[in-house]
C-alpha cells in the first residue's frame, strides 16, 4: 500500500528518519520498502531547510526507482516561475525577484550548484498537479476536479510547465492561473477591512487560508481558517466564501501546505488528512500509513520531530 508524506522543505535528516521509521531502507538505487509499499510525496521539497539538495536527490531517486510517487507543491511551481524569463519581456522573470520572493527562495539557491538547480527544475516539470489512485487522492493544497483537468489540458496544449505554460499560469485572471492558485495554494478568503494575520515567516497577510472542503455554513472567521486562528472574530463568515466542498463518500484525500501547529496529528474530516505539521518551523514531519479503507484514523499517522526544535532560537 502507500505511505503519504507531507511537506519536507529541505529537512533531509528528518526525512531519512521518517522513511526508516516507516520501514524503508537505502538500496543501491534509492530508499525502498521490503514489502513493496510506496511513498506518495505531497510536494514542497525545497526552500527553508538546511539540506535541500539531499531531499531532492532522495525523492527523485525514489520516484525514478518506482518506490514513490509525487505531486508538485507551490514551492516547486514558484521556483519554476522564478527561474523562467517572461517570453513577452525577456528582461523579467515570471515570478518577480522582489525582496520577499528572493528571501523565500534563498536557501534553495544557496545550496544548489547551477547544474544541480537546473536538473532539479527539470525534474519538477515532470511532477503532476494531483494524483488519483482510485482508492486515494493526493494534491498539495486543494482537490478541484475542473481545475486539475484545466492544468492537464494546458499541459497537453503547451507542454507541462514550459515557458508558454508558465506564462499562462502566472497571468492573473487566466483560467490556468486560477487553477494553479486553487490546486497548489488553496482557496483564500479576504479578511474584513483593517484586519490582518501574520504567517509563520512574519509576513502580514490580508487573506486567510480556509477549510475549503467544508461548507462555510455555521463557521466563524476563527473556525473556518486553516489552521484555526482563535484571535479572529467569532462571527459568521460570508456565505460566498470560495469553498470546494469535498463529499463524505469521496476517496480519502491527502494534502500538505497548511502548516498545522497541533502536537498530535488527526484527520481534518473522516476522509481528508493534512500532512504538513510545520517541520520547517520546529514542528514535525508527518506521514500517513494507508492500507485501504474509506475512513481515516488518527492512529495511522507517523511522525518525527524536527531536529531544530527552536529551543535556543
Amino acid at each position: 500500500m502507500y505511505d503519504i508524506i507531507g511537506d519536507i522543505h529541505g529537512h533531509a535528516d528528518e526525512l531519512v528518519e521518517l522513511l526508516t521509521k516507516l520501514g524503508y531502507s537505502q538500496t543501491a538505487e534509492c530508499f525502498r520498502h521490503p514489502q513493496s509499499r510506496k511513498v506518495v510525496f505531497c510536494g514542497d521539497f525545497i526552500d527553508r531547510g538546511p539540506h535541500i539538495p539531499d531531499v531532492v536527490r532522495i525523492a527523485k531517486a525514489m520516484v525514478e526507482g518506482d518506490a514513490a510517487l509525487a505531486v508538485m507543491g507551490n514551492h516547486e511551481f514558484n521556483a519554476l516561475a522564478f527561474h523562467t524569463r517572461d517570453p513577452a519581456s525577456p528582461g523579467n522573470y515570471l515570478r518577480v525577484h522582489n525582496k520577499k520572493n528572493v528571501q523565500q527562495h534563498s536557501h534553495t539557491q544557496n545550496q544548489f550548484s547551477a547544474e544541480e538547480l537546473e536538473e532539479s527544475l527539470n525534474w519538477f516539470r515532470t511532477l503532476p498537479a494531483a494524483i488519483d489512485l482510485g482508492e486515494l487522492r493526493v494534491v498539495h493544497a486543494c482537490w478541484h476536479s475542473a481545475d486539475i483537468q484545466a492544468i492537464e489540458d494546458y499541459s497537453e496544449k503547451c507542454g507541462a510547465f514550459t515557458p508558454a505554460f508558465l506564462k499562462h499560469a502566472t497571468t492573473k485572471g487566466s483560467t490556468l492561473f486560477n487553477a494553479i492558485e486553487r490546486v497548489m495554494k488553496g482557496p483564500e478568503l479576504p479578511l474584513p477591512d483593517g484586519m490582518t494575520v501574520e504567517d509563520k515567516e512574519g509576513n502580514t497577510r490580508h487573506r486567510i487560508r480556509i477549510r475549503w472542503f467544508d461548507s462555510p455554513n455555521r463557521h466563524t472567521w476563527a473556525t473556518y481558517s486553516l489552521p484555526i486562528k482563535s484571535h479572529l472574530p467569532q462571527t459568521p463568515i460570508p456565505t460566498n466564501a470560495p469553498a470546494v466542498p469535498y463529499a463524505d463518500d469521496a476517496p480519502p484525500l491527502f494534502v500538505g501546505h497548511y502548516w498545522l501547529p497541533d502536537n498530535e496529528p488527526a484527520p481534518l474530516k473522516s476522509n481528508i488528512a493534512c500532512l504538513d505539521y510545520s517541520v520547517a518551523r520546529h514542528g514535525m514531519m508527518c506521514a500517513y500509513r494507508f492500507d485501504g479503507g474509506t475512513s481515516l484514523s488518527k492512529d495511522r499517522f507517523v511522525t518525527v520531530k524536527s531536529h531544530d526544535r527552536g529551543d535556543t532560537a
